[in-house]
């Protein structure tokens, strides 16, 4: 196989998987990752890594209870050989606990940049990070206000005469 038609099949395979996330269909998502021991997910910043297809279920468990109408959509992807990088926006309603967080209803909306990694003998997805405001989420979850940043001064001039 070319490094192209390798960089073809990946763009499939995490376009299928994404339609699968946002079917919210948790079973076709994670049946792309390989069955072996070696499938994970990482979600950097907070320092959680799921093993294994089980712990791949498991964190869909805990996203679809959180954000039971998750969206991602996806702004650019780049397919390399074993390695696609995706940047998006997730989106969803907080309804259920989520890290702690009892539900509130709020709105959720976060940037976020993905890369998922292949098998090189099954083609398949052995794992997926994800990068994420982790305390803009948190906060956005709490419904506390995001921080405005401060007005600049204006630098205007004044009409009229020098003095």
């Amino acid at each position: 196989m070319t490094l192209e038609e390798q960089a073809q099949r990946q763009h499939g395979i995490v376009t299928a998987h994404i339609a699968a996330e946002n079917a919210h269909d948790w079973t076709a998502a994670s049946a792309g990752f390989t069955q072996t021991g070696t499938a994970f997910r990482d979600m950097l910043l907070v320092a959680t890594v799921f093993k294994g297809v089980g712990g791949v279920r498991a964190f869909y468990d805990t996203i679809g209870k959180a954000l039971p109408d998750l969206h991602i959509e996806i702004k650019s992807q780049n397919d390399l050989p074993g390695c696609t990088v995706c940047e998006g926006v997730l989106t969803g309603t907080h309804l259920g606990e989520y890290m702690g967080i009892q539900p509130r209803a709020n709105p959720i909306r976060i940037d976020i940049t993905t890369y998922y990694f292949f098998d090189d003998k099954t083609e398949k997805l052995v794992a997926e990070r994800i990068y994420f405001d982790q305390a803009g989420l948190l906060q956005q979850m709490q419904g506390r206000p995001r921080k405005k940043p401060k007005k600049k001064p204006s630098h205007r001039r004044r009409t009229g005469t020098l003095a």
